[in-house]
């Protein structure tokens, strides 16, 4: 099971990739996150925030299906839902089920309400806000952004373990 979100952060500098998110009005990038069932990193991507989640989760998915080969299950939020992203997803492994499951807020819900399989994810935005150096988009390239972010993670990863 994989559980897929965005976050849009803003950049420290005018340089590298960044973009604008026009439904957050943030200038920077937007990190894109795949997490397990435990909230732990699959896989990480950071793009433009001008990106839109679709397009991200064409950057994540290929590279979770390709390495973890029993993953079936992908928990996503509204900005997913796309049936030619679903087929596009689907043709890469056409021998594996895919469950591509859209979770909603309940009708009539008004402000925060935690949502089944999807509050891990932001749970691990969460975790990752904590980080100074991830609070804002200070790296000029992507790859090195990523790669923050996964020290981060593995960082609280051995956090849990030597407890």
């Amino acid at each position: 099971m994989a559980i897929l979100d965005s976050q849009s952060v803003k950049s420290a500098y005018h340089r590298g990739v960044r973009g604008r998110d026009g439904g957050k009005k943030v200038m920077g990038r937007k990190r894109h996150l795949a997490v397990d069932s435990l909230g732990l990193i699959l896989k990480v991507a950071v793009s433009a925030a001008n990106l839109q989640d679709r397009a991200g989760a064409r950057l994540v998915v290929p590279a979770l299906l390709k390495r973890h080969r029993r993953l079936q299950y992908f928990y996503v939020d509204g900005g997913y839902r796309s049936e030619p992203l679903v087929e596009e997803l689907r043709a890469l492994v056409p021998k594996r089920k895919l469950h591509w499951e859209v979770v909603r807020r309940q009708p009539r819900t008004q402000g925060f309400s935690v949502l089944p399989r999807r509050w891990l994810v932001e749970r691990t935005f969460g975790w990752l806000s904590h980080w100074r150096r991830l609070a804002k988009d200070y790296e000029v390239r992507t790859d090195s952004s990523e790669t923050m972010i996964y020290l981060a993670s593995t960082k609280l990863l051995l956090k849990r373990l030597t407890r």
